[in-house]
């Protein structure tokens, strides 16, 4: 393979626009310019183009244009399906239920509310596979509880969470208790190869972004079910129904609504070949050392993603030498890559060991736990590649198993 080849294997992080989206996106930013909220001529257009792709999105997702909030990303989402569901209750001690594993915009804000006496959190354990047990949330539920927070699929080891089972137990706890608990769900990287229809999920709130599905970053959506009421985090011109003030991204809008148009119509036959790649490429991982440990369930993850942990080897270091090499990896999460220490998801595992049976330690920062995250542009000769070069590294640093 040339020197010069470049082989992208970090599409969990961030996605390339698909130049149809790009193509769409020109044409509007050249001739759609005009703001959505004037009554003249042109800003009738450009309001006509976000309704449209507002309608286009709720089609999909099979809900009703009123409960699609446009955001700039999936982090703001989360932090109005959060912040606007708790200034809401009129509880004095309101109670949220997470998971341990959650992506940093809701963990962040679970901390930040427990810390300022906003709420009370319970944060649930996944099991060893790294899947969330639904039983366990409804064990977590108390008389308090507003809000149950569970991702669709874990941004690093791409676990996929059993929502619809997680909602069942919300549903019947709130029929029991004559309750209204609101379930919300992160599905950002579900959203890419997962079902998505609202209505069977569950949810009662749904965040996702453009930058995972070969759309524009900057922009996102919240799904707010009819009868769930929220409020507010951003103030100011009362856009998007009032729930998310500012003059709207209308290119980065219908970016979004094409990528996720596109993402739908290609989704089945995409993982069918991401699935057979993410096997081959598991296969091939762990033959390269016994010690090398799959984090994460073997078959209930995403088609996309492997999670490995690689005892006494720095992932910076590796990630590092991959990219000398041309191949461009993760370690932990793009949100988090660059803090000191271990992956809290990794660690989150009740058991994290190598085939030699010693524990890795929580704080021991020589362990290796790396993301490889495919896409529509990967090849099973980047994965070849790959190995073999993942195979050079592991010999040139063997000191490092002394």
């Amino acid at each position: 393979m040339e020197k010069s080849k470049k082989i992208y294997l970090d599409f969990a992080s961030t996605t390339p626009v698909d130049p149809r989206v790009s193509f769409w996106m020109q044409k509007i930013l050249k001739n759609n310019f005009a703001n959505a909220s004037a009554i003249h001529n042109l800003g009738v257009e450009t309001k006509k183009i976000l309704e449209k792709s507002r309608m286009n999105v709720a089609k999909i997702i099979e809900a009703h244009g009123d409960e699609i909030i446009f955001t700039s990303g999936a982090t703001e989402s989360n932090n109005l399906a959060i912040f606007g569901t708790l200034e809401n209750v009129k509880s004095i001690y309101p109670h949220i239920v997470t998971t341990n594993i959650e992506h940093p915009s809701v963990l962040e804000v679970c901390k930040h509310l427990e810390k300022n006496k906003k709420a009370e959190v319970t944060y649930v354990p996944v099991e060893e596979s790294g899947i969330i047990d639904p039983k366990k949330i409804r064990k977590a539920l108390k008389p308090n509880t507003v809000l149950v927070s569970v991702m669709y699929a874990n941004n690093e080891i791409g676990t996929i969470q059993p929502i619809q089972e997680v909602a069942k137990e919300i549903r019947y706890f709130n029929k029991v208790n004559s309750k209204k608990i609101i379930f919300h769900s992160d599905t950002t990287q579900g959203i890419n190869y997962l079902p998505i229809r609202v209505e069977r999920l569950g949810v009662d709130l749904m965040s996702f972004n453009g930058g995972k599905i070969y759309g524009p970053k900057g922009v996102g959506i919240l799904f707010k079910k009819r009868k769930v009421e929220l409020t507010p985090t951003i103030f100011g011109g009362n856009q998007e129904f009032g729930l998310r003030s500012g003059t709207e991204n209308i290119v980065g809008i219908a970016g979004l609504s094409l990528a996720l148009e596109i993402t739908e119509k290609m989704k089945e036959k995409e993982n069918r070949r991401l699935t057979n790649l993410r096997d081959y490429f598991i296969q091939k991982l762990l033959k390269l050392s016994s010690e090398i440990k799959l984090n994460g369930d073997l078959y209930k993850r995403l088609p996309n993603n492997i999670n490995i942990t690689i005892p006494r080897l720095p992932s910076d270091l590796l990630v590092l030498e991959l990219s000398a090499r041309g191949i461009f990896v993760s370690e932990k999460s793009a949100c988090k890559a660059g803090e000191a220490g271990n992956s809290y998801v990794v660690e989150a595992l009740s058991r994290n060991k190598s085939n030699s049976g010693k524990i890795c330690k929580k704080n021991d920062k020589k362990i290796g736990s790396l993301r490889f995250s495919m896409g529509r542009q990967t090849t099973k000769l980047d994965i070849d590649y790959t190995i073999k070069s993942l195979a050079e590294i592991l010999k040139k640093l063997k000191r490092w198993y002394n």
